[in-house]
């Protein structure tokens, strides 16, 4: 499968299948057509876009993900297929059923993996990673001292050079550019969960109730690095306040088209995320003490 991402934010657009390929409908111009098996995530953030149940049913079908914006680009819902796995029920049962000390040293793993891709990331940019990398070898059990925040406020000023950076305010700055690329990381993580047999609202750590994709939101910590490389390249070459348009976004979606080096193995981002859902299911299932997790 070559998976790709097809965003629809520019116009109205009217989406139908014939004969297993997404037709794309538009005002004006002639019809164009995808095969729906390349296609890994479908993003609609235009309010004129329609599409028929035969669009929702053939990507749950092959595996694809839906994502709905709203206004602000920020995902409203997502849809995944319902029937991912064979042993899907088996699963589920004993993922609900995690221990914590499982569920803790799991996302100390996970925290340990986003801290060392964090200094990584700070060294190439800046070359020094501001002490994070030290960081991560003192993460314990389910962090508890909450080094993952500790070192969030030592990143985010140093990844933009602005000691008055804030991840999460509503300014018009680089957290719209964050928040559509970890929209796209976010669905494609939640793919690789439902593709492994796992139900992607069971998190870890996050258990928000209004989130229905906590283990989705657990799971792409360690690769949230890669998202805020390209909003660190386009904010040193353009002004972070300007709203999102169709070439900042292109320049996000490297996110799926780039291709990431794991221990000299190259494979793209889509391949990486099912990797880790299938060990993150290992360690649920017994089958494995660790979690391995690709450094690219």
């Amino acid at each position: 499968m070559t998976d790709r991402v097809l965003e629809f934010a520019e116009g109205p657009a009217l989406l139908n299948v014939k004969d297993r390929q997404l037709v794309i409908r538009r005002e004006g111009v002639m019809d164009i057509s995808t095969p729906l098996d390349e296609l890994g995530v479908l993003v609609i953030a235009h309010p004129r876009v329609q599409m028929t149940q035969s669009v929702l049913a053939e990507m749950a079908n092959t595996g694809g993900t839906v994502v709905v914006c709203d206004s602000k680009y920020l995902p409203a819902a997502m849809m995944l297929p319902l029937q991912a796995h064979f042993v899907q029920t088996e699963r589920y049962a004993i993922q609900a059923q995690l221990g914590q000390p499982v569920r803790k040293r799991l996302w100390q793993q996970i925290v340990q993996a986003k801290l060392r891709a964090q200094g990584r990331l700070l060294k190439e940019l800046n070359g020094a990673d501001g002490g994070i990398s030290a960081m991560a070898t003192r993460v314990k059990s389910g962090d508890p001292e909450n080094l993952e925040a500790q070192a969030a406020r030592r990143y985010w000023p140093l990844i933009f050079g602005d000691a008055k950076f804030r991840r999460g305010s509503e300014g018009p700055d680089q957290n719209n550019h964050l928040n559509y690329g970890y929209m796209v990381l976010r669905a494609v993580c939640a793919r690789a969960i439902c593709a492994a047999g796992l139900h992607p609202s069971m998190g870890l750590r996050h258990h928000n109730r209004y989130d229905v994709f906590c283990l989705a939101s657990d799971m792409m910590e360690p690769f949230r690095p890669l998202v805020d490389r390209l909003v660190a390249e386009w904010a040193r070459e353009h002004d972070p306040a300007t709203p999102l348009d169709r070439e900042s976004k292109a320049h996000l979606l490297r996110l799926v088209t780039d291709r990431y080096v794991h221990e000299k193995e190259e494979r793209s981002l889509f391949d990486w995320a099912a990797i880790a859902a299938q060990n993150l299911c290992r360690v649920m299932m017994g089958d494995a003490k660790k979690l391995e997790l690709p450094e690219i």
